[in-house]
């Protein structure tokens, strides 16, 4: 209320107002609409303010976690040979049969109830370390049963928030009772996408058999992703061991592969062109060759599955006429390998999208005695394990 009508209309005279106007006094009282009009103004400008103050802390904060990233960075050469553990020490002989198991295990948290936000689905993380212990298990349980002499695996984790800092290596190395050797492809101090975030990653290749290696490297694939998206991404790679063949001047020579999953298709094209190259070297040599592993690429002749998923995740091809001479491609061509993972799995290939992406490249100096997918409808994870039977001759 303006002041004349707080103390009374009766003791303030128009004539003493208009002596103190003249003097310099507070000018006459506004209505009190006007008034409190003007007291609304500074609100909306200290929320402005406000709003520029806090998109300048999240500025700052994004460029403080791109360079605490871009530091952190792992940038592993182009080649590293990797130490190969001394139990690693059966002989391997000419005419000898093997048996070859490769397995990508969804680090322990892709089972059949799961989906996964990169596929279309809604989780990021799995939802207990209970339930990532469980599907080791039955991972280890299901590899064991093959008795294979060499054991392929993908996303084995090392020190990963998302399978609660397991050290799955050293967990397949004491279910299967064999020597690993490890390569990293994952390994991110933080991975700050989505929400909640990934977290840190340590994770990669594992190659298991008690066939004595001469030595074993980690050689770099190319990177599809730019800076600053590189610094959280994947370094994929081909984990090599080379094993003498006894009265031969020839090696067999084992690759373990997992090759670029969400791109634009550039990313595997370049891999698998490097993959090829190495394989073109190899044959050169005379040596013996069995690359397995994810492709993410369906096999020529692979089985054409219902399409119950167009706008979900979809793997690339190979290409039949790119594969070096002398190797052929080696698939279970009745049996998916792998489901999209934007639901959980139904238990029917016609209500749930599945493809055939795990497999091997063979060099022809080998005997393919069998290859089969072991299918346990996905329970573990969103890939099943393929086993593959060759005689060295």
């Amino acid at each position: 209320m303006p002041r004349d009508k707080e103390a009374g209309e009766a003791q303030a005279p128009v004539e003493a107002a208009a002596g103190e106007a003249a003097r310099g006094s507070a000018p006459a009282a506004e209505p009190e609409q006007e008034k409190q009009g003007k007291k609304k103004k500074p609100k909306k400008k200290r929320a402005g303010r406000l709003l520029v103050v806090l998109g300048i802390i999240v500025l700052g904060l994004a460029a403080a976690l791109v360079v605490y990233l871009s530091i952190h960075e792992y940038n592993p050469p182009s080649v590293e040979d990797l130490t190969v553990s001394h139990n690693a020490d059966t002989p391997l002989y000419p005419g000898t049969a093997l048996r070859i198991v490769t397995c990508n295990t969804g680090y322990g948290g892709l089972s059949a109830d799961t989906d996964f936000f990169m596929d279309g689905g809604s989780h990021v993380n799995p939802a207990s370390e209970e339930a990532v212990s469980e599907n080791l298990a039955g991972i280890g349980a299901l590899l064991g049963a093959q008795g294979a002499n060499v054991y392929m695996l993908q996303e084995v984790d090392l020190e990963s928030s998302r399978s609660f800092d397991i050290d799955e290596a050293a967990f397949y190395e004491n279910t299967l009772g064999l020597p690993g050797v490890f390569a990293y492809n994952y390994n991110c101090v933080y991975v700050p996408y989505p929400l909640p975030p990934i977290g840190k990653v340590g994770a990669g290749l594992l190659t298991l058999t008690r066939l004595h290696a001469a030595e074993a490297q980690r050689i770099s694939l190319p990177v599809p992703f730019e800076w600053p998206i590189r610094t959280a991404n994947l370094k994929r790679c081909l984990l090599v061991e080379r094993i003498p063949v006894e009265g031969t001047d020839r090696e067999l020579v084992l690759v373990n592969l997992h090759l670029e999953a969400y791109d634009d298709g550039g990313g595997k094209a370049a891999q698998t062109e490097q993959l090829y190259h190495f394989l073109e070297i190899e044959s050169l040599k005379g040596n013996y060759v069995i690359a397995g592993g994810d492709f993410n690429q369906t096999f020529p002749g692979s089985p054409e599955f219902p399409v119950v998923s167009p706008d979900s995740w979809v793997p690339g091809v190979l290409d039949e006429d790119s594969l070096p001479y002398g190797y052929s491609y080696v698939f279970d061509p009745a049996l998916p390998t792998t489901r999209v993972l934007n639901a959980p799995y139904t238990g029917s290939w016609e209500t749930s999208q599945v493809y055939t992406i795990d497999g091997f490249i063979v060099s022809d100096n080998l005997s393919v005695l069998n290859v089969a997918v072991v299918d346990d409808g996905f329970r573990y994870t969103d890939h099943q394990a393929v086993v593959l039977d060759v005689v060295l001759p």
